[in-house]
């Protein structure tokens, strides 16, 4: 069937007792990073993240679960692994009041998308390019 495209499913659902988060993740990186949003495909999106922790023993599951809960300021305790114990893309259960906690990551967006633009903004004052024709 061709048309529209489906709308893209969030990097986020609330559910009954929190928030179900999807992730792609980089382990083996040079910083623990959360890097924004990112489309994974057949309509999805995933929040991408990056740990130094290494693929093994569960040390990279265990930064991703401590990068999240430090970036919301929660308790990692709040945070467990409901899929992809040992693949890139992950699914997060964050026990909470569901509004709350979405709008703590809309709000962690934000604060990042704020952050970026303040670091181009001088890059883009500085690009005139006065050029010879």
């Amino acid at each position: 069937m061709t048309g529209a495209p489906s709308p893209a499913r969030p990097a986020w659902r609330e559910r009954e007792d929190g928030i179900s988060l999807n992730l792609r993740v980089t382990p083996g990186a040079r910083q623990a990073a959360i890097r924004g949003v990112q489309d994974i495909g057949d309509g999805r999106e995933a929040l991408a993240v990056t740990v130094r922790a290494k693929a093994r023993d569960g040390e990279a599951n265990k930064a991703v679960i401590a990068l999240i809960a430090g970036a919301l300021g929660i308790a990692p305790a709040r945070i467990s692994l409901i899929t992809g114990a040992s693949a890139r893309l992950k699914s997060l259960h964050l026990g909470g009041d569901p509004q709350r906690l979405a709008e703590m990551l809309a709000e962690m967006l934000a604060e990042m998308l704020a952050t970026l633009l303040a670091r181009c903004e001088p890059l883009a004052r500085n690009a005139s390019y006065q050029g010879s024709s």
